[in-house]
């Protein structure tokens, strides 16, 4: 069947989102737009040309999703038609069977018309490969969630348009047409708890305890089993409320090009909602054609305009950076051409500086072309999870990680993003990433760690890292943070 598109009141996606909410698994995708009045702060440093491909020209808003696939090692679950099924399948392939069973071709100027749009957390990666058990895995949420929707809106900043857009593989036209009416007439969403901060953050190291995983990464390096770990710590605080209200004022401080909200449950009855301002592209494909942004190096951002410029010329001639930036580029590289043409993997940009609201960024640019016979999602699996949050070589730093950081990281440094009945696919790096749980809510920060990194200086980086969240965090609650 065509496409079915269907006018719609131009509007940023957060305002769909909150159409939507009465329905099941709410999610957005949101773009974080460059602003062009040179009155107002530039979140993000590019032309027009390259916001388009930076991922910031499109929100996308899904909900009622016709099939929910969920997976805990070492089952799949599939929830579609009030029943579900069980399975130990790979849970890649789960979602490939659905995608494949309704391909389209791809439209252009809309992104996502239907598809699989969720979550694929960094400790999916024990399901592709083995690794040790050490960390305390203390919330233990799903490892994939991922929606399979029949329908989406797609808000395109470029031309300031908005549609619902289907292709009505399990929807009726008519059902369709019935929706979008119900958009049409701005529903007043419900009066949720305001959203509440309570207690202190905690962090679940100290900077003893930082200094001695530090030291042990350093050891490692020397001894060769590794050239770069990336080393993080987790934040905890007690909340309560409205999670969406608590993103709603996230984007407000903050402005990334790889943002997402969703609304969902863990399939056993537990709510939970993933807040993430992510600066950084994973995988994107569009018509056979791969993209990866790896970003390596960071620096804070400062009020004032002439010591901002000079710590961001630092960052750029940095050889530590920049170093960094390459060992991650090379990783990239390799796992991409594992599922790329042969000669067609390409590095079109090394080290660039991209500025965004707290921090400056070197950013690396890895293109190729998808080898017939593979599919988006063999892609994301060979790759997962980014090396640029791991380190390198990626299997001994992910042990290494597991050694070190005392706690699961879940969803961070995972990936969240969608993979269209089309075949194309947008995926994030899921850094600047919350979850909403239980009354807590949690956020990891983290940084790669070299032969010649300093201490204090990488220890002083997650903060810098996670500013957005605590600025968040004291936007409801005056705290500070608390070194357990």
């Amino acid at each position: 069947m065509a496409l079915i598109t269907l006018e719609l009141p131009y509007a940023e996606g957060i305002h769909w989102l909150r159409q939507v909410r009465h329905l099941a698994w709410p999610m957005l995708l949101e773009s974080g737009r460059v602003e062009t009045s040179p009155s107002k702060t530039t979140h993000i440093q590019a032309t027009k040309d390259e916001e388009v491909s930076l991922g910031a020209r499109f929100d996308i808003v899904v909900a009622e999703p016709v099939a929910k696939i969920i997976h805990r090692r070492p089952y799949t679950e599939v929830h579609a038609n009030g029943a579900v099924q069980q399975s130990e399948d790979d849970p890649f392939g789960v979602i490939q069977q659905w995608l494949l069973l309704h391909q389209v071709e791809r439209s252009a100027d809309i992104p996502f018309a239907g598809g699989a749009l969720g979550y694929f957390s960094y400790d999916l990666g024990r399901s592709i490969e083995t690794l040790p058990e050490l960390a305390n895995e203390d919330m233990p949420l799903p490892e994939l969630l991922v929606g399979i929707y029949d329908w989406a809106i797609v808000v395109d900043h470029h031309f300031g348009q908005c549609k619902l857009v289907s292709h009505a593989k399990f929807t009726e036209r008519k059902a369709l047409k019935a929706l979008h009416q119900q958009l049409l007439q701005t529903r007043v969403e419900e009066v949720l708890s305001p959203f509440e901060v309570h207690g202190e953050i905690e962090a679940n190291m100290s900077q003893k305890d930082y200094a001695q995983a530090f030291q042990r990464v350093k050891e490692y390096i020397r001894a060769g089993d590794c050239y770069q770990i990336n080393l993080a710590q987790r934040f905890v605080v007690d909340v309560q409320g409205d999670a969406c209200a608590a993103y709603d004022q996230f984007r407000q401080l903050s402005r990334a090009p790889f943002m997402a909200y969703l609304q969902v449950d863990d399939g056993k009855g537990m709510p939970f909602a993933v807040l993430s301002m992510s600066p950084e592209r994973f995988l994107q494909v569009i018509d056979q054609k791969v993209e990866t942004r790896p970003i390596k190096g960071t620096r804070p951002r400062h009020q004032d305009a002439a010591l901002d410029a000079g710590v961001a010329q630092e960052l750029a001639n940095s050889i530590k950076d920049r170093a960094e930036n390459l060992m991650i580029v090379d990783l990239l590289r390799n796992d991409i051409g594992k599922v790329c043409e042969v000669g067609s993997v390409k590095v079109d940009a090394l080290f660039k500086l991209q500025r965004f609201t707290n921090v400056h960024h070197l950013v690396s640019i890895v293109r190729g072309t998808l080898a017939a016979g593979f599919h988006a999602l063999d892609l994301l699996r060979g790759c997962f999870p980014g090396g640029s949050i791991t380190g390198a070589p990626k299997l001994r730093a992910m042990e290494i990680i597991e050694e070190l950081e005392p706690h699961r990281r879940g969803i961070y440094c995972g990936s969240i993003g969608y993979i269209g009945f089309d075949g194309s696919m947008d995926t994030n790096i899921a850094i600047r990433t919350s979850v909403i749980c239980n009354h807590r809510m949690t956020f990891f920060a983290g940084g790669g760690v070299v032969a010649d990194s300093d201490c204090a200086r990488e220890y002083q980086e997650t903060f810098d890292k996670a500013s957005q969240f605590f600025k968040l965090v004291a936007a409801y609650n005056k705290v500070k943070t608390r070194e357990q």
